[in-house]
C-alpha cells in the first residue's frame, strides 16, 4: 500500500513537471525624440507564428532557402496602446514618463489577473548619435510565462 502511494505521488509529480510552459512577450517602445515628435506605444501581438516556418538551414554542401516571404512573418492583428513621448518642445517631461509607468504598471497587472507571471524583463536604448540625429527610441520587452 505504501509502494502504491508513493507510485502515485511520483506519477503525479511527473506530470506536473512535463507540463509544456506558454511564453508571451510584450513590447514597450518609447520615443525619445525631440520635441514630441516621435511615437510611443505598448503593442502586444494577437497572432501566433511558428518561428520553423520562416526558417532555413545553411550549410557548405546544401543552401535551402525557405519559400516564404519576408510579407508572411508581418502581424496585422495586434493590439497598440498608446503611450506619452519622453520629450515635448520644453525638453523632458517627467509627468509623461510617470504617466507611462502607470500604463504599463496597470498591462502588467492585467496579464498577472490572466495569470501569467512576469518572468523577464529586457530593455535596449538608441539614443541620439550626436549633431543633427533627433532621433531615437527606448524599448522593453516584458516576458510573460504561463
Amino acid at each position: 500500500m505504501r509502494n502504491t502511494i508513493l507510485l502515485l505521488l511520483c506519477f503525479g509529480f511527473a506530470g506536473v513537471a512535463l507540463q509544456a510552459q506558454e511564453y508571451r512577450v510584450i513590447t514597450s517602445v518609447e520615443s525619445i525624440v525631440p520635441s514630441g515628435l516621435g511615437r510611443s506605444r505598448i503593442i502586444n501581438s494577437m497572432e501566433e507564428k511558428d518561428y520553423q516556418e520562416y526558417t532555413s538551414e545553411q550549410t557548405e554542401e546544401d543552401n535551402t532557402r525557405n519559400k516564404s516571404s519576408r510579407k508572411d512573418i508581418r502581424v496585422k492583428n495586434f493590439e497598440e496602446t498608446k503611450l506619452l513621448n519622453f520629450f515635448n518642445m520644453g525638453g523632458i517631461r517627467f509627468q509623461n514618463i510617470a504617466a507611462n509607468d502607470t500604463m504599463i504598471t496597470s498591462m502588467i497587472n492585467a496579464m498577472v489577473s490572466d495569470g501569467w507571471e512576469l518572468a523577464f524583463v529586457s530593455s535596449a536604448v538608441e539614443s541620439d548619435s550626436g549633431k543633427g540625429d533627433g532621433q531615437g527610441i527606448f524599448i522593453t520587452r516584458y516576458i510573460f510565462k504561463k
